[in-house]
């Protein structure tokens, strides 16, 4: 069976089995996506990093990433790093985990995918699938987190309801040279807690915010990028406010916002280690190789 139907089959069947356990059955069997990157920032309150390099027309500079290092949510410490990769993106670029093919994981997840799917799995629980590096994350329902957590690519998240919106809480992600907060390169430690609050929204409200947000700060590829929405507004869009604390990167805990919208794209196969490209110089880090053919 070709990936794409069988991929149809799957959110299909849990699409149809998904009112026996979730609060909110829309939520889950579509796709969701957005057209930019980063978070989108909530009315009130602490602020997620903005570019400070901007194009002509106001929007922000996608192929020079230069966080806000002065923004008050930062630690010293973690404003050192952002200035840091912001010279490096004036004289080409930094490295992060989704041009290394490496797991996106929380917060940058949210920060960095395009598309999402949410499934029911055993017990109750769900599995997110999305677009990028073929990440996936489960989501053990009414669960607790282990006693002793030993870190992990994606950590460990546990999910409640709470009414119609899906709370996960999520910690223990291990972190390496490429982790990050954002595209800016705002690191995270192992301290780094994150709270993700699902809730489906009305389509004209949701095509409004992330209307908003593209118009501020570009949409991806420059505005080359056709994210796929589907035009139909009465369908509901999904928001995701996420709540992210670390005390070696923020003073105080940051909450921000992503909105998506319902897709009609096909869900299109993405294996990022057969497909390296360099989008500046020495960006690749580079995979194994066998020394001859092994046929």
């Amino acid at each position: 069976m070709k990936r794409q139907a069988l991929f149809s089959s799957v959110v299909s069947l849990a699409a149809l089995s998904v009112p026996t356990f979730a609060a909110e059955p829309e939520m889950f069997g579509h796709r969701y996506g957005k057209n930019a990157f980063n978070f989108e920032g909530m009315p009130a309150g602490p602020q997620p990093l903005r570019n400070l390099s901007r194009l002509p027309d106001g929007k922000a500079n996608a192929g020079r990433l230069v966080g806000d290092y002065n923004n008050p949510i930062l630690t010293r410490e973690a404003a050192a790093v952002v200035r840091q990769k912001g010279e490096m993106a004036t004289k080409g670029g930094f490295r992060n985990a989704q041009d290394q093919c490496r797991s996106i994981a929380p917060p940058f997840t949210f920060a960095m995918q395009l598309g999402l799917v949410m499934l029911p799995a055993k017990n109750g629980d769900i599995d997110i699938l999305y677009d990028q590096n073929a990440n996936t994350r489960h989501i053990r329902m009414n669960a607790s987190h282990p006693a002793k957590i030993v870190p992990s690519s994606m950590g460990d998240s546990v999910g409640h309801w709470e009414g119609d919106t899906l709370v996960v809480d999520t910690v223990g992600v291990k972190v390496d040279p490429y982790t990050s907060v954002d595209r800016f390169g705002t690191p995270q430690s192992e301290q780094m807690h994150v709270v993700e609050r699902y809730r489906l929204i009305d389509g004209p409200t949701a095509k409004a915010q992330i209307d908003k947000y593209e118009t501020s700060e570009g949409t991806v590829g420059g505005g080359g990028r056709d994210a796929g929405y589907d035009p139909n507004t009465n369908l509901k869009g999904l928001e995701l406010q996420v709540t992210m604390e670390d005390p070696k990167t923020f003073t105080q805990p940051l909450t921000a916002r992503v909105t998506y919208r319902r897709l009609n794209s096909e869900w299109t196969e993405s294996v990022c280690a057969d497909n390296p490209q360099e989008h500046y110089k020495d960006e690749w880090v580079g995979l194994p190789r066998a020394a001859r053919s092994d046929f």
